[in-house]
């Protein structure tokens, strides 16, 4: 889906914030009413522009949290030295006024006809357009089995935690935290390397989808990791973030 387009090209259009929700001390949910938004798919990115009273102007790209058909909504996390990031977690209020465009992407859009087993593996912020497609995955009423591994650093650290601890069934989602476990932690414990994709991945022979969002390095390895398992590089689709 393209979006509001002119001669093939997406515009800029302006978007209110119509909710904020606090996720993690550090990570808000920031919902947008975006008038001629002609609708996204699970895995897609927006471009938000913010301009300042002398003109000066900041754009960054965004995963859209959000599955098909739900409102417009992203998940930002805060970078104490990022430019753009400080002020929509701290300064951004309910109907403020923003610039966005989109959708784009198409790469890391999940097809539900594809039929095989699906793996979602996020390293941070990463989990974004994950939840998105398991959002997607649930309103749909498709039950290809899907097993999300989210990497975070700490329990306080989980994005989306409540709703993510409600799948069940076809649908599970499995944490390791690399920083801090709390008593009686039973996932987990450490970065995502071959010996634990070797225990959580579907075995490469049920030809399964891999998702894999995170910053550089984690993305590297663990596509390079679930490479070495048997995965077709064509099925290990990779999306990678840096500081905002």
């Amino acid at each position: 889906m393209a979006g509001t387009a002119v001669r093939g090209r997406l515009t800029w259009q302006v978007a209110t914030v119509a909710a904020v929700i606090s996720e993690t001390d550090s990570v808000r949910t920031i919902g947008l009413d975006v008038p001629d938004w002609a609708g996204h798919n699970a895995g897609q990115h927006l471009d938000v522009r913010l301009t300042a009273e002398d003109g000066y102007t900041a754009e960054r790209s965004y995963s859209i949290a959000t599955a098909d058909g739900e409102p417009v909504a992203i998940t930002v996390e805060r970078l104490d030295d990022g430019e753009v990031s400080p002020y929509l977690t701290e300064e951004l209020r309910l109907g403020d006024q923003l610039e966005v465009r989109g959708p784009i992407g198409r790469w890391f859009v999940w097809d539900s006809g594809d039929g095989e087993p699906l793996l979602l593996i996020a390293g941070g912020s990463g989990v974004v357009p994950l939840r998105a497609i398991l959002r997607h995955r649930q309103l749909i009423g498709n039950h290809v089995p899907a097993r999300l591994l989210y990497s975070s650093r700490t329990l306080e650290d989980i994005i989306y935690h409540s709703e993510l601890d409600q799948y069940r069934d076809d649908a599970q989602v499995i944490y390791t935290l690399t920083r801090i476990q709390p008593p009686g932690w039973t996932g987990y414990a450490g970065r995502v390397d071959g010996a634990m994709l070797a225990e959580v991945a579907w075995p490469a022979g049920e030809q399964p989808l891999a998702f894999v969002c995170g910053p550089t390095s984690f993305v590297e390895t663990v596509a390079g990791e679930l490479v070495a398992l048997g995965y077709p590089s064509g099925r290990v689709k990779t999306e990678r973030f840096g500081g905002t």
